[in-house]
């Protein structure tokens, strides 16, 4: 069921409710084409079905929206096939409030996990309402989604959306409780209930996608595309679009670290961001072109395809100024494409995160981000990988803060070891439930640090330029003595924690008495490097660039040896490498902007505005960039794309170039000929 992805597409939102009039009157064929055409498109998707629940295309198993006259879907899904734009098709599947007013018995009933008290959908409040997949609403989905299959038989693709089902105690529910032995007093029965239902929604849509066509392109949007989900991406997906709005609540650094996992799955796939100022649903919010130029630059960097969100006025007709901003991008990325498809990621490092080790993590688990971040802004070559990976690909392997290890996963890891691979283990990653070490680490263990925060002096040559002097650390440490290995650095502990109105001072946090703990804050021992704090946590939590500067140290450290590339680039800046062997050559992707913090979170005549907090305006130029590389294989010559102009570049004793580039602005390829 894999799939081939264009480059730059569109996802089309058209959630409208029953209450505007004129729905698609403002629809013109050429008009249509003319606009996406002029802005570079060569896929978009269009709606079928949307939130609300109405359909947008002649139906008789669905609702028509009331002031639609036509067939509106045909009418796009036509002027696409007439212009050579791809045509994939959208179906709300967990929204859809007309069936759900019809049925309220196929109404999602959520869960408080805590209290156990159900949460009825209220009318009350603006907003849609989940259909729960246990319910019969899934097989009025597989009759909407066979229509609109058998009606639009050359369409590109089928979207599902909102498909992650929540835990739910609908009537449905209870009933296949009871028939399957669970209690529905038990939050972990409910828990097995849910994915039951998830199970259950995955078999049957697929199905009746496949029934009709085994080749029709197939997405399941709802949060499926992360570490530990590559099974269920290989049975039931063909290809994986990662929905990131950096300015709609998933940041600028969401996206890369999601993207090195994409690359490791063995399909195809694209970045997803938005037009909007905001995120989805937004109207007349508009992202500064720059913007968009960078994100869908750093796409093409990682090794996606392009998808950019927008949401269509309810008369159908797309908005000019949407299209002029979007056509700034796509036009680069036209000019960028035949560098970027079929392309391998290069890579010295992994990291396995908790996510792909143990089920219900956060989507943003502060270890994983916080050591995706640190390698990103350290221009570390680096994948993030699940179980299925093939660790022998990699010199090291990081597992963040507190990844559990299972003995399946220590036989592998000390396979890896003997056969000179290398582990960087932090906070209580690499220890047992009794804060044990499961290897030998040089080192004794006494428990968790009573003591929090506590303070750590780093041996020499890993302490920060500036630093000499303990740093506090937010998050408590394992206690832990060197006895073998070689000590990383020393803790200190707080005189004592501040808990109450007679054990305080000043602001924060207590300070350290004079004299050390008596504890080790790092121990190398062989192919081991293991930090007692859980580094990646506190670094995404609190973000000190000391701290940072101390990590990229340790990290190069655990490496052994140099590292594949290393660049003069600010931290702010990304560099990747990836293969396409095809054409024999690498690509290094050099990538900058200034993410500047304006907007946020606010107050309005009492009314809490969510607003935005992130903007791209400016690119400004980086000047006398250089890079020095081991390539895969030798080099012969090497060029900027998509410029075509030839780079001089030198050979070092060591199987490294180095070369360097004069000047670039958001993005710039150097491609290594081999």
């Amino acid at each position: 069921m894999a799939h081939h992805l264009r480059f730059r597409q569109i996802h089309l939102d058209f959630h409208t409710s029953g209450n505007i009039p004129g729905i698609g009157l403002g629809f013109d064929k050429d008009e249509w084409i003319h606009t996406l055409k002029d802005a570079h498109v060569n896929s978009i998707t269009l709606f079928a079905k949307c939130h609300h629940g109405w359909h947008y295309h002649d139906t008789k198993i669905g609702k028509m929206h009331p002031s639609l006259g036509f067939d509106l879907l045909r009418a796009q899904f036509d002027a696409c096939k007439e212009a050579d734009i791809n045509a994939p098709i959208y179906i709300s599947a967990g929204y859809d409030d007309i069936t759900m007013m019809e049925h309220p018995g196929w109404k999602n009933i959520f869960v408080d996990p805590k209290t156990m008290e159900v949460r009825i959908p209220s009318n009350l409040r603006a907003g849609f309402h989940r259909a729960c997949f246990n319910s019969p609403y899934l097989d009025h989905l597989i009759e909407e989604i066979q229509e609109v299959m058998e009606q639009f038989p050359n369409c590109n693709g089928i979207f599902l959306d909102i498909v992650k089902q929540p835990v739910c105690a609908c009537e449905h529910c209870m009933k296949v409780m009871r028939e399957n032995g669970l209690d529905p007093t038990k939050y972990e029965d409910l828990v097995i209930c849910q994915q039951m239902a998830q199970e259950r929604y995955f078999k049957m849509t697929t199905k009746a996608v496949m029934e009709i066509d085994p080749e029709m392109p197939l997405f399941h949007n709802g949060g499926f595309v992360k570490p530990g989900n590559q099974a269920l991406l290989n049975e039931y997906f063909s290809h994986q679009e990662i929905e990131s709005l950096p300015t709609g609540g998933w940041g600028y650094d969401h996206y890369p670290l999601a993207a090195k996992y994409a690359q490791t799955v063995g399909m195809d796939h694209l970045g997803m961001t938005g037009k909007f100022h905001t995120t989805w649903g937004e109207f007349g919010g508009y992202k500064h072109p720059n913007a968009l130029r960078y994100e869908c630059s750093a796409m093409l960097a990682y090794g996606s395809k392009c998808s950019i969100g927008d949401q269509l006025h309810p008369c159908g007709k797309l908005d000019s100024s949407t299209y002029r901003i979007i056509g700034k991008a796509y036009s680069e990325v036209e000019a960028k494409e035949a560098w970027c498809d079929h392309v391998n990621s290069i890579a010295d490092i992994a990291i396995l995160p908790k996510q792909a080790v143990e089920k219900d993590t956060n989507r943003d688990e502060s270890s994983d981000v916080g050591v995706g971040r640190l390698l990103l802004e350290g221009h570390f070559l680096f994948d993030i990988i699940d179980l299925n990976a093939d660790f022998g690909k990699y010199r090291l392997l990081i597992l963040p803060d507190a990844v559990s290890i299972d003995a399946k996963l220590k036989k592998r890891l000390d396979t890896y070891m003997a056969k000179g691979g290398r582990l960087l283990l932090t906070g209580t990653s690499g220890l047992d439930k009794d804060g044990q070490p499961l290897f030998e680490m040089g080192a004794k263990f006494d428990g968790k640090n009573p003591f929090a925060p506590d303070y750590l002096l780093p041996i020499e040559k890993l302490q920060p330029p500036d630093v000499d002097s303990p740093m506090v650390m937010y998050l408590p440490s394992q206690r832990m003595k060197v006895t073998k290995g070689t000590s990383l650095g020393v803790t200190y502990d707080s005189y004592f924690n501040r808990t109450d109105h007679y054990h305080f001072c000043s602001h924060q946090q207590t300070p350290y008495p004079p004299d050390q703990s008596g504890y080790d804050s790092g121990v190398q021992f062989g192919n081991i490097v293991y930090l007692a704090h859980p580094m990646f946590a506190i670094y995404r939590g609190w973000g000190c660039v000391p701290v940072a500067q101390y990590l990229r140290k340790v990290v190069s450290l655990a490496l052994g040896e140099p590292p594949r590339l290393t660049c003069n680039l600010p931290s702010a800046a990304r560099v990747t490498m990836m293969d396409q062997p095809s054409k024999k050559r690498s690509i290094v992707h050099l990538l900058y902007a200034g993410v500047l913090p304006r907007g946020g979170a606010s107050t309005v005549d009492g009314v809490q505005v969510r607003g935005n907090g992130m903007v791209i305006e400016e690119l400004l130029p980086l000047v006398n960039t250089t890079v020095k590389v081991k390539p895969l294989k030798a080099v012969r010559k090497a060029t900027l794309e998509p410029q075509g102009i030839p780079v001089l570049f030198e050979r070092e004793d060591d199987g490294y170039i180095s070369f360097r580039v004069d000047s670039f602005t958001c993005h710039q390829m150097v491609v290594l000929h081999y």
